[in-house]
């Protein structure tokens, strides 16, 4: 089973064992079309809305709300609202989000590379070094660690679930999830 979820942010279990927790907030959905092992869902994100979403409002007999939709991978489903029953505490799940973006970083940020000395006439403080041998292979080699875009790239971890709130649907995971808070993650229930 599959379903969409907000990252709250992170914080701690209260008890004997103090464990770091993330907050989920699952997204109210709702199954529009049962296919075989996959369904479209309909959910709420912003006010956004142009004519093909209205025409598949209009299709769906959905209220103005649910603007987005989105392929899940739930086999057997019905349509109507998204069941969540398979949500308990042990159960184990993968959750799929971008990582915060860090725009163009150098080489000590991107690669935890050391630098150079601050002072004393260095003219090597945070550049990159050299990058490539001189005769032979004579080219920059395929990998090389270099400046360049980092963060934004999608990461799946595994978590297992704390607790699991019905009435709120806020689903309490064991350990850090990575992305921005406010951030859509994509849950997967494996066991």
């Amino acid at each position: 089973m599959e379903f969409l979820a907000e990252k709250i942010g992170m914080s701690r279990t209260i008890g004997d064992e103090s464990v770091a927790v993330t907050l989920l907030k699952v997204k109210d959905m709702k199954i529009v079309e049962a296919l075989e092992d996959k369904a479209i869902a309909a959910y709420n994100s912003g006010k956004s809305i142009n004519k093909s979403i209205e025409g598949q409002q209009k299709k769906y007999n959905l209220s103005k709300e649910f603007n987005k939709f989105v392929t899940l991978d739930i086999s057997g489903a019905q349509v109507g609202n998204l069941d969540l029953s398979s949500i308990s505490q042990g159960a184990t799940v993968k959750v799929s989000l971008n990582t915060k973006g860090r725009g163009f970083s150098g080489v000590i940020k991107r690669h935890n590379f050391q630098g150079g000395p601050g002072a004393h006439g260095s003219r090597f403080h945070r550049s990159t070094g050299s990058i490539g041998n001189r005769e032979f292979p004579g080219r920059v080699q395929k990998g090389k660690k270099m400046p360049g875009h980092y963060g934004n790239t999608q990461v799946t971890v595994k978590n297992s679930v704390v607790s699991f709130d019905s009435n709120s649907n806020v689903i309490v995971l064991k350990g850090c999830v990575p992305g921005a808070n406010g951030s859509l993650a994509r849950v997967k229930v494996v066991s």
